[in-house]
């Protein structure tokens, strides 16, 4: 069963949460909530999330003061935060945003379908990554169980193939939403984003090519898993 991606969720205001759930609904995610600046730092104690929506105006600890903490963080520094505000103070309340860390800086009211649109991008990105740390975890195994050479009997064999065929309908997904990126002129972020995991897709490609038979087995890997 694949897991499904949590969302958090930040605004004081109870109707406001309420909105941002009927809209992301639709992604059949989990959408977590948070009242505060505090509450949203210790959900993120112990979850891991996709994407965070984080509301500017809130009393106590501000979107911008809530962000810093997020980025200041080693767990927590690279979760995409996307800012939404009710009011807009121009160019540089806009820019402060975006030097707090967010990927994106969406002012109320908002078109709900780019809402979701913009959530969903990072929510498949982070689905990616999830399924590239799995196989990259299952690549260990196998060089640890084959430590000064992979065996040729036909579980190992099974396994590598197992391990290519997954990995070959993650680098297929990360392709193909590459390319949607690049079609819609998307965030820089997620551009970004999609162009690291193409990178680590590599990387562990030619890992599991170099444990096939044949090849330069498992010690010619070491530095790249």
């Amino acid at each position: 069963m694949v897991q499904k991606a949590k969302i958090l969720l930040v605004d004081d205001r109870p109707e406001n949460l309420l909105a941002l759930e009927a809209i992301l609904s639709a992604l059949d995610q989990t959408l977590v909530r948070a009242s505060s600046g505090e509450e949203a730092l210790k959900a993120l104690l112990t979850d891991d999330f996709a994407v965070i929506l984080l509301d500017v105006q809130m009393p106590g600890m501000d979107g911008f003061e809530t962000a810093a903490h997020i980025k200041r963080r080693e767990r927590t520094r690279d979760i995409p935060i996307i800012f939404l505000t009710a009011i807009n103070h121009g160019p540089h309340h806009t820019f402060r945003g975006y030097a707090a860390g967010a990927v994106d800086y969406i002012s109320k009211p908002f078109d709900p379908w780019v809402l979701r649109a913009k959530v969903s991008v990072f929510v498949d990105l982070y689905m990616k990554n999830c399924q590239l740390k799995e196989q990259a975890a299952l690549l260990r195994l196998q060089l640890e169980g084959g430590k000064g050479g992979v065996g040729g009997g036909k579980e190992s064999a099974g396994l590598l193939a197992e391990l290519s065929a997954r990995l070959a309908a993650v680098e297929e997904q990360a392709e193909a939403l590459s390319k949607q990126l690049g079609e819609e002129s998307a965030d820089a972020a997620a551009v970004a984003t999609a162009a690291h995991l193409e990178r680590k897709l590599t990387g562990l490609r030619r890992a599991l090519d170099a444990l096939e038979p044949g090849t330069g087995g498992a010690s010619s890997v070491a530095s790249q898993s």
